[in-house]
């Protein structure tokens, strides 16, 4: 039974990665298709993010009611549903609504993976490496979502709209193993009251601030990535800058992949998390200022994925070493409070970046995620010593 169990928790992240990485990974085949420009594009984004904010704060208690099996079928079908959905889009307002279906998926698999993976893994005694260790499997979707999409464009000579269909089939498979698991009867701890108690612990509220912060930097980078390439590999004169543009946003999944499986190693990671999430997010504001000043592809590339690198272990680090200061009862309120604050990182700052860019660059408009980055690496300086171990 865990096994199966913590196969679906380790689907459900990697689906997860799918909904957060999917717009930036079709960018501008998605802006030509439609005819949209870098403003509406990130409008797209917003709108998707900010669905999940709302979403989060309410899919805790669900679980409580009805079970994670029932919230991980929604989860996996309408996250197929709304690529599906996204592929056939005609039209701004049908992605629109695509993206809002992305967000009500890609949060019910947020619940289902973030709060059986620190159960499930390592016997639940070192959340913070296990967190690490399942999310690996979360930049492996950033990973391979880049790469399968070049595979169909370039390779097979096919569309967009053809990879977007298949990876609503990915997701629609993996159901099979969902009605096969059995999962925990525990309460994974969200209520209305728990959230607004444990939302005022200056635990919680410092890890929320941080993962604002957090969020505001993976999405951007998953967001423009792709399109901050496309200039250097422009300016440079490089030919079919696309297709490169997305294998160097394929290279930060591997980075962050990786980051995070390397991490999981460490043993009583829970114990140094405060000291690594510090150094983390010194080395992603180096990351990003190395973006800025980039001249070429070759810095663009190193800095992408040394940013990648840096932000590997920072969000599972925060939630692991947030949650060991407090009984597993509350993790789900815990995670309901900290994540929605953070999507909200996430929902304006690539928007932001978007606006700036209409009639700039993606590369000028990075200033913002460094300014996020400088006020992360001063957050992370107080988590460990804010909220007793339990």
């Amino acid at each position: 039974m865990k096994k199966t169990t913590a196969l679906v928790a380790l689907m459900a992240v990697f689906s997860l990665a799918i909904c957060f990485i999917i717009l930036g990974s079709i960018s501008s085949e998605l802006m030509a298709a439609l005819g949209i420009n870098e403003a509406q594009l990130g409008s797209l984004v917003m709108v998707a993010f900010l669905t999940m904010c709302i979403v989060q704060l309410f899919i805790g208690p669900m679980v409580d009611k009805f079970g994670y099996k029932p919230i991980a079928i929604f989860g996996f079908t309408i996250t197929s549903v709304s690529l599906l959905l996204l592929a056939v889009a005609s039209s701004f307002s049908i992605a629109l609504v695509a993206c809002i279906l992305i967000g009500f998926g890609a949060m019910a698999l947020n619940t289902v993976g973030n709060t059986l993976i620190p159960v499930v893994l390592f016997e639940g005694k070192d959340p913070a490496r296990a967190s690490n260790l399942g999310n690996g499997f979360f930049g492996m979707g950033y990973v391979l979502t880049p790469l399968v999409i070049i595979l169909i464009i370039k390779t097979m000579g096919l569309s967009y709209k053809v990879a977007l269909i298949v990876l609503a089939i990915l997701c629609a498979l993996f159901l099979i193993f969902v009605f096969t698991a059995s999962f925990p009867k525990v309460q994974i701890g969200f209520t209305f009251a728990k959230a607004s108690q444990v939302a005022v612990k200056p635990a919680v509220l410092i890890a929320a601030l941080a993962l604002f912060c957090y969020m505001a930097l993976e999405i951007s980078m998953g967001t423009w990535v792709k399109s901050l390439m496309q200039e250097l590999f422009g300016a440079s004169g490089n030919a079919d800058a696309s297709t490169k543009a997305g294998l160097v946003l394929s290279l930060f999944g591997v980075a962050l992949m990786v980051g995070r499986f390397i991490v999981s190693g460490v043993k009583n990671l829970t114990a140094m998390g405060s000291k690594l999430i510090t150094f983390s997010s010194l080395l992603a504001l180096i990351a990003i200022l190395l973006m800025i000043i980039a001249k070429g592809p070759a810095l663009g590339i190193f800095a992408v994925m040394l940013a990648g690198l840096a932000f590997a272990p920072i969000f599972p680090t925060i939630v692991g070493v947030t949650f060991a200061k407090f009984d597993p009862s509350l993790y789900g309120s815990i995670l309901g409070v900290t994540f929605s604050i953070g999507l909200l990182g996430g929902t304006l700052v690539p928007k932001f970046i978007g606006n700036l860019s209409v009639g700039s660059t993606v590369q000028q408009s990075l200033l913002i995620p460094a300014i996020m980055a400088a006020i992360l690496l001063i957050i992370s300086l107080f988590i460990g010593r804010i909220g007793k171990q339990k």
